[in-house]
């Protein structure tokens, strides 16, 4: 049975008429599957024009609506009468008509653990951007930048008194340009929109650190949270994340005889298998050995609650950094490399997948050695 398109109007404000595509019997929809009878060309007429230039719009575009009724027919009735360019003109009208934040909401499912919260969150301030309405006909370098610039102006979700960080925007931009490279190859865009825009410049951060002699003063302070201690001096011993602490089992600790002691086990965040040496004095931080399923760390957990704990000791042992858990990893790649370790070693150490990541520790230890030779002074 051949399908009729009509073309047709509907009454809209400012005295506007949209036109639309009528179709019988119905259709499935380009987006979603289910039948419908109308599609919406984003063209409009003036209602009782009078003046030449409105006339003269009235005239084109009912031409031009024409023109995409007629081809929208014989694409549904004769499609044998298309050109290939044509068919590919009409696939790529209606890949633009789909919803770009589903799109990107499919691709942030896929994701796992600690990258799939990123992706999560990313998402979360596209869709405030853009109230969840967003067409792939309507990404261009402009939306990008204007995106851009909501991030690195936008209050934080976690926070609405803070504006979200840079290198937190420079993170979720960076989902958004990954999206585009993915919609360019699935099809969903004619041309490579990523390659166009310039990604938001990465932040220099300050990494606080802890020295040698304060690690041994922490070592001598009581904490009121003992099982938080420990899982922090073996952190600046391994270089390990919290969350891998705090997933550790005993089934993942093994001796090796004449080679020491190893942890086997995935990272957290970046799911690469480490078998990975620790010395015997980190594992002594262990205590008793349990079960293979056994957390090594049972109990451990990281809140506000828990950094106050972790705030009072450092205090206690008389150091005045602002130092977090995370700063117990920085502990070990600083000293690592101050000790002469190479940068190749360490940065296999901690599970980087890339040797930048790695380099800001050295940059580190250079500012350090420039304080030090600073520190003497002659008066001259």
């Amino acid at each position: 049975m051949a399908i009729k398109v009509k073309l047709r109007e509907k009454k809209i404000s400012g005295n506007r008429q949209s036109l639309y595509l009528d179709f019988y019997p119905a259709i499935p929809h380009p987006e979603t599957g289910e039948p419908t009878r109308r599609e919406f060309l984003g063209l409009y007429l003036f209602d009782n024009a009078k003046n030449p230039i409105d006339k003269q719009h009235n005239k084109e575009t009912s031409q031009l609506a024409e023109q995409i009724r007629q081809k929208r027919e014989n694409y549904l009735n004769k499609p044998e009468i298309y050109t290939g360019y044509e068919k590919e003109q009409l696939r790529i009208k209606e890949q633009g008509e789909q919803n770009f934040v589903t799109y990107f909401k499919s691709l942030a499912d896929k994701r796992k653990a600690s990258n799939h919260d990123n992706w999560v969150s990313a998402c979360n301030y596209l869709e405030t951007f853009t109230k969840g309405n967003l067409k792939f006909s309507d990404l261009n370098e402009k939306f990008c930048n204007e995106f851009k610039e909501y991030l690195l102006t936008t209050k934080s979700n976690k926070s609405n008194k803070v504006t979200l960080s840079q290198n937190s925007a420079v993170s979720y931009f960076n989902k958004l340009k990954a999206t585009l490279k993915q919609a360019y190859k699935d099809g969903y865009l004619p041309s490579d929109l990523n390659g166009k825009i310039q990604p938001i410049k990465q932040a220099e951060t300050h990494r606080n650190f802890l020295t040698i002699e304060e690690l041994n003063s922490l070592v001598k302070t009581e904490c009121n949270n003992p099982l938080l201690k420990r899982a922090a001096l073996f952190s600046a011993l391994t270089g390990l994340r919290f969350s891998d602490i705090k997933n550790l089992v005993w089934s993942e600790l093994e001796y090796i005889e004449g080679n020491g002691y190893f942890i086997q086990f995935k990272q957290q965040k970046t799911k690469g298998v480490e078998m990975m040496p620790i010395s015997e004095q980190a594992y002594s931080l262990l205590g008793e050995r349990k079960e293979p399923t056994d957390k090594v760390f049972e109990g451990l957990t990281y809140s506000a609650y828990e950094n106050k704990h972790l705030a009072k000791w450092i205090g206690l042992a008389g150091i005045e950094k602002e130092i977090t858990f995370h700063c117990f990893r920085h502990t070990f790649a600083t000293l690592q490399l101050s000790k002469g370790t190479d940068i190749y070693t360490v940065s296999k150490m901690l599970g980087h997948r890339e040797l930048k990541t790695t380099q800001i520790y050295a940059k580190i230890i250079d500012q350090t050695k420039r304080d030090a030779a600073d520190k003497i002074k002659l008066d001259m």
